[in-house]
């Protein structure tokens, strides 16, 4: 398992506090380059931002995208929720997802993962933005948390 979140989610969250640290119309380019991701990408990744209503885009030389709010006023369980459709940290606790695990009764591993739904959702919707703009990078000493097996 690579991670519980997609390159689309973790870089939905790049682009958003790239915007929130940079005041006025931010063009895609900068964005891209300075987080080092595909322009072709980033464009899919903002259209779902776009699309949530949390930036504006004017066209344009001068022109770009910024958030439609201050940055204290997104969490980024909202931002993530956007980009990734679901927090749910398996897929048989999707509420997104019409499909019913037929074991979800009488799974014993179930309460595991709504537990950690639960944390995570609550540690990810009490922390915003501004957060990211005011603590980058790590705040620990490395960048790995997962111990291998």
């Amino acid at each position: 398992m690579a991670g519980m979140f997609s390159t689309k989610g973790m870089y939905a969250l790049r682009a958003m506090a790239d915007l929130a640290a940079h005041e006025g119309w931010v063009s895609l380019g900068d964005v891209a380059r300075r987080q080092h991701i595909s322009r072709k990408y980033l464009e899919q990744v903002i259209s779902l931002m776009h699309k949530a209503g949390y930036v504006v885009s004017q066209r344009g030389k001068g022109g770009g995208y910024q958030l439609t709010r201050k940055p204290e006023d997104y969490t980024l369980g909202e931002i993530l929720r956007a980009a990734e459709g679901s927090l749910a940290p398996v897929s048989c606790l999707d509420c997104t997802n019409e499909t019913i695990c037929p074991q979800l009764d009488t799974c014993s591993t179930v309460s595991v993962w709504r537990d950690l739904g639960r944390v995570t959702a609550g540690y990810l919707d009490s922390k915003t933005l501004a957060d990211l703009v005011r603590e980058p990078g790590a705040e620990d000493a490395g960048p790995c948390t997962a111990r291998p097996i």
